[in-house]
């Protein structure tokens, strides 16, 4: 008698289902199909962005060898026939060459870093000077002559009277204190040690004592950019004078603290740095000015000659300005989106695209690799598409569709467009502020619907007037109107800034939590069709990972010097109440906090003398006790044993007697050699979060090293 099966076998229902499944994404992927190659851009980023955050060479090594083998996998599925499997082929592929690239790149400017601290006297060649007026300093880099012992380039800050009039190329002789450049203070500071490493800066340091100086041959002629700095400083003083001159040649030395604090509170700061906005309204007034000029000529309007004559004086007004500005990497990167844009224009393309934003993405991304960590690239390029996407959508271009209207209506609506489109900007880029800057500006949408048409249609416009009708002497008027427009731009800052709620701030971005945020948000924009809601899930997990995360009770410096102590009203105090502005500011950001930070000898349950501070930290089961440190003098192990044995961290900036060991944790100058700065949750179950990583292979972890006093010294010890 035959027999039947009675059920569908298992591997054949989910041979089923796996072919179901793909050919539905098949199906997706061929609607997006247009959107598939602003993904490039994305892949390549991941796989620097990854090589970052990965530590050693065996990790990059692996992960290599795992995108080889996703490479191997999209081949099975399929190359000729099946979307997807070219996807996961492309997408491998150019991930492993963003990990080449970046490693790659990190090799190619490896230099010689400083060991340790070291006061030399040394000559150098003045490679840039960069004043700094409203701190009373001048920076420099330095490259030092005839010294092996040294680093081949140095950053040098010098008071304003040691450095009158220093040019670059002069050749001077200083007396200074050098050190390795600093790694991050704290957990999720900025690691100034990563940027040299690219820059080539093996040491930072003061300048002590007079500086001398090769006597010139003939007259000293400051470069352009200097000269021009100190005219518009002559006709506008204080900061509206450092704004102006940032505005022109990206110099913003002359800003005060405030001001600039304020900028950056009221969602401002982006108008301080040359970027897309400023590139694009020099290049467009250019292309307007000459557009209306060649229009007059008959012959060249008939010949068709008018828009490339037009674009070519956009670009050289652009390329002119990029040079003025000192070429720095945000502005060659809007500089390069623009010639981007004027190409399109000439090929009868639609200009603003996100292909275009992609082009420009990867072309940065090959050429400067490391600029992916920075917030200038990722802030920069996430607001433009996120405008871009904004006005790419149905909703948007009906809403701003031209009508039939009065003109109050059609004014208003123009301006709701400007407010949304701030709103959508703020919302893009609150990760990306968190996650850098631990803080986000929560009016900055309103603020920027008035400060970018009065920084783009009067301060630029007005300026540029200034300067041109300077040469004929009859400037005046129009450097008037500069400084009333920036006085009115620095009132606004101060308005937005000083608001309450101003500013959010949270503590440490979680780096996956961050990745899931920015994933998440691509998925939002870049896609076209339904699927692109899928991306809400991951955004919205990566922003609560960041809202769960709760602050450190503890936060100790890398010297060991300064301890902040959360307290129970959720405001912090400082060990030492005499630190200054960097370490109170470095502090605040990585606890989450905008509120001044007190002194802890100041408390009731602190109990301190002359050596040590005593404190519980906590409550209930979660209660500590902290021992910390604050005298110079020699104590013998024997007489701190028994209150190192009572309390659960003892915290000093200097070594510990072995006889000092606390009940959880013992932090002294030689644990924080390896872990550097530290935050501790003192919870249930204590937890310390370190700035370094063990086993980190990075180049400017273990770079070689040089001794600064002719003293050979081993190479292969972690830079500090």
């Amino acid at each position: 008698m035959a027999t039947r099966q009675l059920q569908t076998p298992i591997a054949a229902r989910w041979t089923s289902l796996w072919r179901g499944a793909g050919d539905a994404l098949e199906a997706r992927l061929e609607a997006e199909r247009e959107r598939i190659g602003l993904w490039l851009p994305v892949a390549l980023g991941a796989g620097i962005a990854t090589w970052f955050a990965l530590p050693a060479k065996a990790h990059w090594i692996g992960l290599l060898l795992l995108l080889a083998g996703g490479l191997c996998g999209g081949l099975l599925i399929g190359w000729q026939k099946s979307r997807l499997g070219r996807l996961v082929v492309v997408g491998c592929g150019v991930m492993a060459a963003g990990v080449l690239l970046i490693w790659a790149r990190a090799v190619w400017v490896a230099a010689p870093v400083l060991a340790g601290p070291v006061v030399t006297e040394f000559s150098a060649i003045v490679e840039r000077a960069e004043p700094l007026p409203a701190k009373g300093q001048v920076r420099i880099l330095a490259l030092p002559q005839n010294r092996t012992d040294l680093p081949p380039r140095v950053r040098l800050t010098l008071r304003s009277e040691q450095a009158a009039n220093l040019t670059d190329g002069e050749i001077i002789g200083v007396r200074a204190r050098l050190m390795p450049p600093p790694t991050a203070s704290l957990p999720g500071g900025y690691d100034f040690a990563q940027r040299a490493w690219f820059d080539r800066i093996g040491a930072v340091g003061t300048v002590l004592g007079d500086v001398s100086r090769v006597p010139a041959k003939g007259a000293v002629t400051l470069p352009l950019r200097a000269r021009l700095n100190a005219h518009i400083h002559d006709q506008i003083d204080g900061s509206p004078g450092g704004i102006a001159a940032a505005l022109v040649t990206g110099d913003r030395g002359a800003i005060s603290e405030a001001d600039e604090e304020a900028m950056r509170r009221s969602g401002l700061a982006h108008l301080l740095s040359i970027s897309g906005l400023h590139v694009t309204a020099v290049v467009g007034f250019a292309m307007f000015l000459t557009l209306r000029l060649f229009a007059l000529s008959r012959r060249l309007a008939l010949a068709g000659y008018v828009l490339p004559l037009a674009a070519a004086a956009g670009a050289l007004a652009g390329g002119g300005y990029t040079w003025l500005a000192g070429a720095e990497v945000p502005t060659l990167r809007s500089f390069i989106a623009a010639l981007l844009i004027l190409v399109a224009f000439l090929m009868g393309r639609e200009a603003l695209t996100l292909r275009l934003v992609a082009a420009g993405a990867l072309i940065v991304l090959i050429w400067r690799p490391e600029s992916l960590a920075g917030p200038s690239f990722q802030l920069s390029f996430a607001a433009v598409t996120a405008i871009i996407a904004l006005h790419e959508s149905r909703p948007m271009r009906s809403f701003l569709m031209r009508r039939d209207e009065p003109w109050p209506v059609r004014f208003g609506r123009a301006v709701a467009g400007l407010l949304l489109t701030g709103l959508v900007v703020e919302i893009a880029l609150a990760p990306i502020a968190l996650f850098h800057f631990h803080k986000a500006g929560l009016y900055g949408a309103l603020a920027n619907v008035i400060a970018i048409p009065l920084t783009t249609f009067v301060i630029m416009p007005a300026e540029a007037l200034a300067l041109l009708f300077d040469s004929v002497g009859l400037g005046a008027p129009f450097w008037w109107i500069t400084e009333q427009a920036l006085l009115a731009l620095i009132g606004l800052a101060h308005g937005v800034a000083d608001a309450p709620g101003a500013v959010a701030m949270m503590p440490s971005f979680p780096r996956w939590g961050f990745a899931l945020a920015i994933f998440g948000g691509l998925w939002l924009l870049l896609w076209k069709t339904r699927w692109r809601r899928a991306g809400a899930v991951p955004l919205a997990i990566g922003m609560a990972a960041l809202l769960v995360q709760p602050r450190p009770d503890l936060l100790v410096t890398s010297d060991g010097r300064h301890i902040a102590a959360a307290l129970p009203d959720g405001s912090y105090a400082l060990l030492r109440d005499r630190a200054g502005d960097y370490v109170r500011d470095s502090m605040a950001e990585a606890a989450g906090v905008d509120a001044p930070l007190t002194a802890l000898t100041d408390l009731d349950h602190v109990e301190c003398n002359r050596d040590f501070c005593r404190w519980s930290q906590g409550e209930g089961s979660a209660r500590r006790i902290i021992l910390a440190s604050r005298g110079r003098d020699r104590i013998e192990g024997a007489e701190m044993a028994a209150s190192c044995a009572a309390a659960d961290v003892v915290i000093s900036d200097r070594w510990l007697p072995h006889e000092c060991v606390g009940r959880w944790m013992t932090i002294d100058r030689d644990s924080l050699a390896t872990s550097g700065g530290l935050a501790l949750y003192l919870s249930k179950k204590p937890e310390a979060v370190a700035t370094l990583r063990a086993g980190d292979g990075h180049p400017w972890r273990l770079p070689q090293q040089l001794s600064g006093n002719d003293e050979a010294i081993p190479t292969g010890g972690p830079a500090r």
